[in-house]
């Protein structure tokens, strides 16, 4: 039977996907994320849309379903990440960034990673939830554009001997976070446009400082 994007989007949002069903009595844990991260970001948009009219612009709409859909790809991806400390999937990957990388430091760096993957895989997962809930949200977007870019071109340099791999790929999503960083997509129906706008946060404040420095 053929699948198609509508019927894996209700899939994930009702637990059936493998990666949802492996982690057994867990999984409502990963769906209700799933929902807070999709109820979340359309909410935010929704408010935006509604209640400022600068924000009703085809710029903005393509951002921020750009923005939304990248959300949900940093979702899928952490879902591989579990259970912790050594999931089955995540110690391939490191593996082959190992076996594959495009200079021998980096692979000795990726070494180092595998060696101690108890630790490091349970920072990745969060490392890769937090680009979920800042894309889906559209908070601090900035500075995620850039982070997410350099996580990304790691997996690039990592994986481009990789046989079964395509590294456009990797340029494709390091390209998107990239203009998100240069774009500040935040700031298109999400919470770095309002946190300005509604001056939620007191101007000159060391906060109000620093949101302006990632958002």
């Amino acid at each position: 039977m053929r699948d198609n994007p509508i019927h894996s989007f209700f899939q994930v949002m009702t637990g059936q996907i493998h990666d949802q069903l492996a982690l057994g009595s867990y999984d409502w844990l990963v769906v209700v994320l799933a929902w807070v991260l999709f109820g979340a970001g359309l909410a935010i948009a929704g408010y935006c849309w509604a209640k400022y009219p600068e924000q009703r612009t085809l710029h903005h709409a393509w951002v921020f379903i750009i923005r939304f859909i990248s959300a949900g790809m940093w979702y899928l991806g952490s879902l591989w990440k579990l259970p912790w400390p050594v999931a089955h999937g995540f110690k391939d990957w490191l593996t082959n960034t190992v076996t594959y990388s495009s200079f021998q430091w980096h692979a000795d760096i990726m070494q180092f990673f595998l060696t101690n993957i108890a630790f490091v895989q349970p920072l990745v997962y969060l490392l890769e939830i937090f680009f979920a809930v800042s894309l889906s949200c559209g908070l601090a977007v900035r500075f995620t554009g850039v982070v997410a870019f350099l996580f990304v071109f790691n997996l690039l340099i990592g994986l481009y001997n990789d046989p079964t791999e395509w590294v456009w790929t990797y340029v494709g999503i390091c390209a998107a976070h990239g203009m998100f960083a240069a774009d500040g997509a935040g700031q298109s129906l999400g919470l770095d446009f309002l946190l300005r706008r509604e001056r939620i946060l007191a101007a000159g404040s060391a906060p109000a400082r620093l949101h302006a420095l990632v958002s």
